[in-house]
C-alpha cells in the first residue's frame, strides 16, 4: 500500500494498524481483535435495504436486528429480537409487535414504532434489489405507509394486503430487508430525498453486536463492539475484514498467524490445512446454489432469447468433473433451485455432459453456424477457473464464450441493469421457506416488476407467476411441496437458469479461535461470542 494512502484519514487509526499486521516480525493478530482475511470485491453497500451480495448479506446480523430472528439452533423456527413478543390478529391479516423494553441503537436512541415503521418503509420505497422480498407482503410504495400503524410507544401494529398468513409474514421478517434503523441518525444524513442510502453504504446505523467504524471499499472493513446491544454485547472489541483476492495469500496469513479466520479460500488449500497445528477447519452445509444465467432480454444477443439455446447449455457443463476435480468435493451436483435440507427439494439431476445432444439441438434450432456469447464472471477463484471448463465444453458445440472476468460488485451491478449476456452466479435464500427462492426464479409478470433474478434474466412467466402466489395462500404442506416441485422441475427444464451446484462453506480459524457460528443460510453468520 502506498504511503500516501496509509496517511489518508479516511481509514483511520484503526484500520491503519490493521492493515500493518503482515510487517509486524513476529505474525500475531491484536488482542481482542478478530482478523478475517476474505475477499469484500463483492460488496455494493451496507444499507440493508440494499446490500445484497455475499460480503454484505453475512454483515447485516452483526451490525443490525430484526424484530424476530431465525433460531440459532434451529433456524426454521423463529424467535423474538427487538420485539419481546407479538399477537397476531383474529384475522390473520396483521401482527402486532411489543418492542423489548430499552431496546436501544449503537446511538444510545431507544428503539421505537417510528423506528420500524421508518425501516420498512424506507425499504418499500427505496426500490432497491431486495425489496421484492416486503413486496411479497403486499407493500408498495403508495399502499406500505397505511399499513404500519404506532399503537402506543412500546407496541407497533403490521398489516399486509397480501393473501398470506402470520406464520409466512414472520419469516419475511427475518430477512435481512427487514432489519431496523435508528431513523434519527440515517435521516440527519439524508441528501435530495434519499432516506440516507448514500450514507449507510458506508456507515451502519442499528442495534447489533458491532457498528461499521471504518470502510475503504476493495481493503478493508472495520467493525467495533456495541456495548448497547439490546441482547449483550460481543465479547471481542473489533472486527478487521481483510481484503485480500488472492487466495493464496490469504491462506499464508492464516498459517502464518497474520488472520484468525480465513474465508474463501479452494478446496485444495482446505484439503492441505487440515490437520495442520494451530489451526481448524470447519466445513459448514450451506444452501448456497450456483446456476448460469442468460439474459433473455438482451438487446446486443437474440439468440439468448431462444430456449434451444438454454436447453443445449444443459448439456454442455461437465458437472460431475467441475464438483469433483475442478472444486474437489466443496460442491455437490444439485439442479435445482432448492437446496437440500429446504421442504420440496429435488433429489434427482437428470443432466449431464453430452456434446453430441446439444449439437443436435443448436442444429434443430438453426444454432449450428456458430454463436458468440459474452461471459460476465467474477474474476476470483473457482469463478474463473469454472468459466474457462464451460468455455472448452461449449466451444466444442461451436459456441464461443467470451470470459469478460469483472470485480464483483461491477459484475453485480451490470447483472441488475440487465446489461450483461451469461453470467455465473450464486443464489442464497433470504430465509426459511421455499417462497425465498421461488419468488426470485418464477415471478416476473413483466415490466419494471420486483427487480428479481427472473427480471434480470428477462424471463417473463405470468402462469408460473400465478403457481407462485398459489403456493403461498396454500396451506395444506403436502399440496405446497407438490407446487414447488412442479415450479422446480420448469425452472430445470424451460428457463434460462441452469442450476447446477449446492455448496459447502469452508471456513479455517486459528485454534484458539472459539464461540464462531454459522447456519446453512449466508445471513445466519455470528460474530458475538467469538472471542480469542
Amino acid at each position: 500500500m502506498s504511503s500516501h494512502r496509509l496517511r489518508s484519514a479516511a481509514l483511520g487509526a484503526t484500520l491503519l494498524t490493521a492493515l500493518a499486521i503482515t510487517t509486524q516480525v513476529q505474525a500475531s493478530t491484536p488482542p481482542n481483535t478478530l482478523v478475517v482475511a476474505t475477499s469484500i470485491d463483492d460488496a455494493v453497500s451496507f444499507d440493508p435495504a440494499e446490500g445484497f451480495e455475499l460480503t454484505t448479506v453475512q454483515s447485516f446480523n452483526s451490525l443490525y436486528q430484526r424484530l424476530v430472528r431465525p433460531s440459532k439452533i434451529d433456524p426454521t423456527k423463529i424467535e423474538p429480537t427487538l420485539a419481546e413478543s407479538w399477537v397476531a390478529a383474529p384475522d390473520g391479516k396483521s401482527i402486532t409487535f411489543k418492542i423489548r423494553d430499552g431496546a436501544a441503537f449503537a446511538s444510545g436512541n431507544q428503539v421505537r414504532p417510528e423506528d420500524v415503521i421508518f425501516s420498512l418503509s424506507r425499504a418499500v420505497k427505496l426500490n432497491k434489489s431486495p425489496a421484492f422480498i416486503l413486496n411479497e407482503l403486499g407493500w408498495t410504495a403508495d399502499s406500505v405507509d397505511g399499513q404500519l400503524t404506532k399503537v402506543d410507544d412500546t407496541h407497533v401494529k403490521l398489516a399486509w394486503s397480501a393473501d398470506i398468513g402470520p406464520n409466512f409474514a414472520l419469516a419475511i421478517l427475518t430477512a435481512p430487508i427487514a432489519s431496523i434503523v435508528d431513523e434519527k441518525a440515517v435521516s440527519a444524513n439524508a441528501k435530495s430525498g434519499d432516506f440516507g442510502n448514500e450514507w449507510l453504504k458506508t456507515h451502519s446505523a442499528g442495534s447489533g453486536p458491532f457498528t461499521i467504524t471504518t470502510y475503504q471499499p476493495h481493503e478493508a472493513l472495520v467493525f467495533a463492539a456495541n456495548p448497547k446491544a439490546p441482547l449483550g454485547g460481543p465479547k471481542i472489541s473489533q472486527i478487521v475484514f481483510r481484503n485480500i483476492p488472492d487466495q493464496a495469500a490469504r491462506r499464508l496469513l492464516i498459517e502464518q498467524g497474520d488472520a484468525d479466520v480465513a474465508r474463501g479460500l479452494s478446496a485444495d488449500q482446505v484439503s492441505a490445512l487440515k490437520g495442520k497445528n494451530g489451526l481448524k477447519v470447519e466445513e459448514i452445509a450451506s444452501a448456497r446454489t450456483d446456476y448460469l444465467r442468460f439474459n433473455a432480454a438482451s438487446t446486443t444477443n437474440p439468440a439468448l432469447a431462444n430456449p434451444a439455446l438454454w436447453e443445449a447449455a444443459r448439456w454442455l457443463i461437465d458437472y460431475d468433473g467441475i464438483a469433483k476435480d475442478l472444486l474437489k468435493g466443496s460442491v455437490q451436483v444439485h439442479q435445482s433451485f432448492l437446496p437440500e435440507g429446504f421442504p420440496g427439494a429435488l433429489p434427482d439431476n437428470p443432466y449431464k455432459l453430452d456434446i453430441e445432444k446439444a449439437k443436435a439441438i443448436l442444429a434443430g434450432a438453426g444454432l449450428d453456424k456458430g454463436v458468440t456469447i459474452k461471459f460476465t464472471v467474477f474474476n476470483t477463484a473457482p469463478f474463473t477457473q469454472i468459466a474457462q471448463s464451460l468455455q472448452e465444453t461449449f466451444g466444442k458445440a461451436g459456441i464461443t464464450l467470451d470470459i469478460q472476468p469483472g470485480v464483483a460488485s461491477e459484475v453485480y451491478a451490470k447483472g441488475r441493469a440487465r446489461q450483461d449476456e451469461v453470467t455465473w452466479r450464486y443464489w442464497i435464500p433470504d430465509y426459511f421457506d421455499p417462497n425465498s427462492n421461488a419468488s426470485a426464479f418464477t415471478l416476473n409478470r413483466g415490466g419494471e416488476g420486483p427487480k428479481n433474478a427472473a427480471w434480470q434474466a428477462g424471463w417473463v412467466v405470468p402462469q408460473l407467476s400465478d403457481k407462485t402466489q398459489a403456493a403461498v395462500r396454500e396451506q395444506d404442506p403436502a399440496k405446497r411441496i407438490a407446487i414447488y416441485q412442479e415450479l422446480q422441475r420448469e425452472v430445470r427444464d424451460n428457463s434460462p437458469f441452469i442450476f447446477t451446484f449446492q455448496g459447502r462453506d469452508p471456513v479455517v480459524l486459528r485454534d484458539n479461535v472459539k464461540g464462531y457460528a454459522q447456519g446453512l443460510n449466508a445471513d445466519l453468520v455470528y460474530y458475538d461470542e467469538v472471542q480469542k
